[in-house]
């Protein structure tokens, strides 16, 4: 907790949680704070949440959680890996992030739910340009060599490599993470990203797809492709449309692969109401 108190951070149990965050969130959005005693990020992040929300000036709140004592707290939640920061808003959980963000990281996802007062908008107007890739990478590089003790940063890397477009130096980063980090939500995703890139080796240019399919739209193998391409490339319900079109058109094509790009896709994409949508779309085809 801070040095000073202050009134808009707080201690979440279960005893208080119904109350202080739910009922609370309809008033105002509550950033919940998922940590324990012992971890690391934990220490390095909380102080940050706290100074962004002091920012913020009674617009949102912050709930710490400490899993270890509010186990059925973690629960909830489906806590896998610490720290874990959801935002609650009239009740429900409407974005979430793991791991020990940057400060001004921090200010950019609160920006994007809390509705922005006059103090807010101060803050709008002198946060800094978004991360690049590469400057995550430059700045990860050098604080791994300050603190090599830290593996979590390995996995932050990894992410960042394949954001960056390194999909082979960011196996390489998954494949030498130690077990309890080899099984953290984004080590997950990262594993589902790298299978769409593998399967894009040696593929045709977007371009080429496209006029591939132009001349056959029964052509599922461009198709398939094509939604690789346009999933790794960030228009997601681009390349799920594509998948649901051959899942439509023929469901058993190349052993139901339509399918499984579906369900692989759903588990790495962060957009929850979008994934909801997608997976009503292919159960109204499949039943």
């Amino acid at each position: 907790m801070s040095a000073v108190p202050s009134p808009y951070v707080f201690d979440a149990t279960a005893a208080n949680f119904q109350t202080d965050v739910l009922d609370a969130s309809f008033e105002q959005p509550v950033l919940v704070d998922l940590w324990a005693v012992w971890c690391g990020p934990c220490k390095a992040l909380g102080p940050l949440l706290e100074k962004v929300v002091g920012e913020f000036n009674g617009a949102v709140r912050l709930a710490k959680v400490d899993v270890d004592k509010e186990q059925q707290l973690a629960a909830m939640f489906g806590v896998r890996s610490i720290p874990t920061v959801v935002l609650i808003r009239e009740g429900q959980l409407v974005d979430a992030f793991t791991g020990a963000l940057p400060e001004g990281a921090i200010r950019e996802f609160l920006l994007r739910h809390v509705q922005p007062g006059e103090a807010a908008a101060e803050i709008e107007e002198a946060l800094p340009e978004p991360e690049t890739p590469d400057q995550a990478i430059a700045r990860l590089l050098q604080t791994i060599a300050a603190e090599p003790d830290r593996p979590e940063l390995k996995l932050d890397l990894a992410v960042a490599l394949m954001q960056a477009g390194d999909a082979d130096a960011a196996a390489s980063e998954l494949d030498a993470l130690p077990a309890n980090l080899a099984s953290d939500d984004r080590a997950r995703r990262l594993r589902g990203q790298l299978e769409f890139a593998r399967s894009l080796k040696d593929a045709p240019s977007a371009g080429e797809l496209l006029a591939r399919i132009a001349h056959n739209p029964d052509d599922h193998a461009a198709r398939d492709l094509l939604g690789v391409r346009l999933l790794i490339d960030g228009d997601a319900a681009g390349g799920l449309d594509q998948f649901l079109h051959v899942l439509k058109a023929d469901r058993g094509w190349n052993d139901g692969l339509a399918k499984k790009r579906l369900i692989a896709a759903f588990n790495v994409l962060d957009d929850a109401e979008l994934v909801g949508t997608y997976r009503r779309k292919m159960s109204s085809l499949l039943f």
